[in-house]
């Protein structure tokens, strides 16, 4: 088995010991596991421009990196990648730039990906080809290597139509996906809207998620498009959060905080998809109104750093933290603060304490392909305690219908919701999240790969 990515599971740290630090990001934590079980390689960039390394074996994994330039980084990763398709398929919250530029250093990535995966797939591998940045690898690879069965996740979302049609490449990433077996989305609204791209843009027939895809050559293969709801590994979680040191830290939390009678808990990469802003404003609201008392409630804000050299991030991140400085000035006394703001990243453990710490967890994104976060909150709560605020633009949304549903445009419904989960009695609370952890709990990272895999295999033996 092939795991190809953007990144490879670890980044090159020459500051650490081995020189190599895992990854942040709910991809890592999915994928590595299964890996690790299946036995195999992963095709990634080591995160520093410009690497050139042999393939190396780390953690049960053989890790074949592709070089990227400082140019490729450039046009790209921060280009196409990330300023073209990241704001066009999360609904235009940032207006996307289409640059030919960022286009062609796209295409040029994609084969040296596609190629570094030809060269170590045995005869009849399964290829799994991850997410939006290596959209054309199926296609590239099929041509490569028609031996091997080909699978892609798309971790975030698919846009509607009349959104993805703006694409002035939109037929050669359409024709990129459909060169895989199995393409995966993380709601079925995602798989209709690229069906509908597919059937509009290249003709292709489609029905009940099958495409039936027309080769230059006139032969014709069969595409499956649907829904494959990622999750997270729910054991390994619930394990950490019963350790007795992480429940020591998590109580040290509180009392760093003063021991406010609630705990308000926000944990997203810095990104305007995440609707970071918008909690704040309703926070800040429920502050003036004298609803909510800074010396009874306090909002930790983690914001893990993100494309920090991307304009659009870094105007975000002035403005939340300018957001953050006037309603702390407003409102903050000696002993107390209404905002903790952390621009950093956590290990798991001090993630999970934090969970434990954290009486309402604020999951507020404009949109989001899934968010493993919600998922992380459940399966941390041993207590069966907490109360989950969730999104309804998220995927997570889908599945976890126990938690207090809010549109995060809607201001005066978050502030609602927020007090709805900052009062809710314990029997309540209780109630909801023994659901939520069951559904997560029968829903893990292990069902989905299973699940992605085993329509994989269907095709291979079908092939065979």
């Amino acid at each position: 088995m092939i795991v190809v990515s953007n990144r490879l599971p670890v980044d090159h740290d020459p500051s650490v010991e081995g020189g190599w630090r895992r990854s942040p990001g709910g991809l890592v934590a999915a994928l590595e596991p299964v890996l690790q079980q299946t036995g195999g390689a992963w095709v990634g960039w080591p995160g520093t421009a410009g690497l050139e390394l042999e393939p190396f074996e780390l953690d049960g994994m053989e890790l074949v990196p592709v070089t990227l330039t400082d140019e490729d980084v450039e046009l790209y990763y921060e280009g196409f990648s990330n300023d073209t398709i990241w704001p066009l398929y999360h609904d235009v919250i940032s207006p996307p730039a289409y640059h030919r530029e960022w286009w062609e250093a796209y295409v040029r990535v994609n084969e040296r990906f596609a190629a570094a995966a030809a060269s170590v797939a045995a005869p009849g591998a399964v290829v799994w080809v991850q997410d939006y940045q290596l959209q054309l690898v199926p296609r590239l690879l099929r041509a490569l290597r028609p031996d091997v069965v080909i699978g892609y996740f798309h971790h975030i979302p698919f846009p509607a139509y009349g959104l993805f049609a703006q694409l002035p490449w939109r037929k050669h990433v359409l024709a990129g996906l459909v060169g895989a077996d199995v393409i995966g989305f993380q709601r079925v609204q995602d798989a209709g809207n690229f069906t509908n791209a597919v059937r509009r843009q290249l003709g292709f027939e489609t029905k009940s998620g099958a495409i039936r895809v027309v080769a230059d050559d006139g032969s014709v293969r069969t595409a499956v498009a649907k829904a494959y709801p990622i999750s997270i590994d729910t054991q390994l979680y619930d394990e950490v959060a019963r350790r007795p040191e992480v429940q020591a830290r998590a109580k040290e939390i509180r009392a760093s905080l003063g021991d406010p009678q609630t705990v308000i808990f926000g944990v997203d990469r810095l990104d305007y998809t995440k609707g970071i802003g918008h909690r704040l404003k309703a926070y800040g609201e429920l502050l003036e109104e004298g609803r909510l008392d800074v010396e009874d409630v306090t909002l930790v804000q983690v914001a893990s750093p993100s494309r920090e050299r991307v304009a659009a991030y870094m105007q975000l991140r002035d403005e939340i933290e300018l957001t953050v400085g006037r309603i702390n000035g407003d409102h903050d006394t000696v002993g107390h603060t209404a905002i903790r703001y952390l621009h950093h990243s956590y290990p798991r453990e001090e993630m999970v304490a934090l969970y434990l710490a954290a009486d309402v967890m604020l999951v507020t994104a404009l949109r989001d392909g899934m968010n493993l976060v919600a998922k992380e909150y459940v399966a941390s709560r041993i207590d069966s305690r907490g109360v989950l605020v969730l999104s309804e633009f998220t995927g997570a949304a889908d599945e976890l219908s126990q938690a207090v549903k809010v549109n995060p445009h809607d201001i005066d419904g978050l502030k609602d919701a927020i007090m709805a989960a900052v009062e809710m009695q314990p029997a309540e609370q209780a109630r909801r999240m023994r659901g939520l952890r069951r559904r997560v709990r029968d829903h893990d990272v292990a069902d989905w790969s299973r699940r992605f895999l085993a329509d994989l295999d269907a095709v291979r033996k079908q092939d065979a």
